[in-house]
């Protein structure tokens, strides 16, 4: 059972520390600790709910011990963000929004109550609704799914540069107006990958971060090869994608796939 979350684990640990490889760093670090001591999985909670309590004790406490991050790297500039944010409240607006938990299983996640699982997604839905807006480009071969997230962006105060439903379309819209942030389907009009639309894009000198939402997010979790840090499943609330929207943008950095 426990297994069949683990996809999901991965994709809380990327969101959570904005990186690929911190995220999946902190997720191996997490199946380790179960390994050594099985009785850390509370049989009484969902095993998603389960798996998760777990990551955030063994990150809790490692982030107690851990040295400080070098200047440069992803990490240190995460953790400047994260210092604006008041203590806890995105992870909390995480589990929420992205993994979908009631607010009762929040609470057993942070072993914090459930009115403070409920405080502290509506103050990180507050503080992250004030960082920094800019231009979206959506590559997205179904019209209303287009339709629908250029919407939900456009309410939360960013704009668009366009929306593409092939690689090469997206390609000339982005060397048209260069994005500030890439929402990308994966499988697209002409058969043409997402993917490799994201790659052509940032073949050049700036990096925008990237958004991947797919029906099938398993399939880009698995391990084998280099995979998002940002993902949301289809069909997707507004809730979740507003929210991947301003992790993305937060962070202003994210990893993307090969292939």
């Amino acid at each position: 059972m426990v297994a069949d979350e683990l996809p999901y684990l991965r994709r809380h640990a990327r969101a959570l520390t904005g990186s690929r490889a911190a995220g999946d760093h902190a997720a191996a670090a997490t199946l380790e600790a179960i390994l050594q001591d099985g009785d850390l999985l509370d049989p009484a909670l969902r095993p998603r709910v389960a798996l998760l309590r777990v990551f955030h004790q063994i990150r809790a406490a490692s982030a107690t011990t851990a040295g400080a991050p070098e200047p440069d790297t992803l990490e240190a500039r995460a953790e400047r963000h994260l210092a604006r944010l008041t203590p806890r409240s995105r992870e909390a607006l995480l589990l929420s929004a992205i993994e979908a938990l009631r607010f009762d299983e929040i609470a057993q996640v942070m072993a914090i109550s459930r009115a403070e699982a409920e405080r502290l997604v509506a103050t990180a839905k507050r503080e992250m609704s004030n960082t920094v807006t800019g231009r979206l480009l959506v590559i997205e071969d179904e019209t209303l799914i287009a339709m629908d997230i250029e919407g939900i962006v456009t309410q939360m105060g960013h704009g668009v540069t366009g929306i593409a439903r092939t690689r090469d379309q997206a390609v000339a819209l982005a060397a048209r107006e260069r994005p500030d942030l890439i929402l990308a389907d994966i499988q697209l009009a002409d058969g043409s990958s997402g993917i490799d639309a994201v790659n052509d894009i940032r073949a050049g000198d700036e990096d925008p971060p990237v958004i991947f939402v797919t029906a099938y997010p398993e399939r880009l979790l698995t391990g084998t090869r280099p995979e998002p840090a940002f993902l949301i499943t289809k069909p997707y609330s507004d809730a979740q994608l507003q929210s991947a929207v301003s992790q993305a943008m937060f962070f202003s950095s994210t990893a993307t796939l090969t292939g």
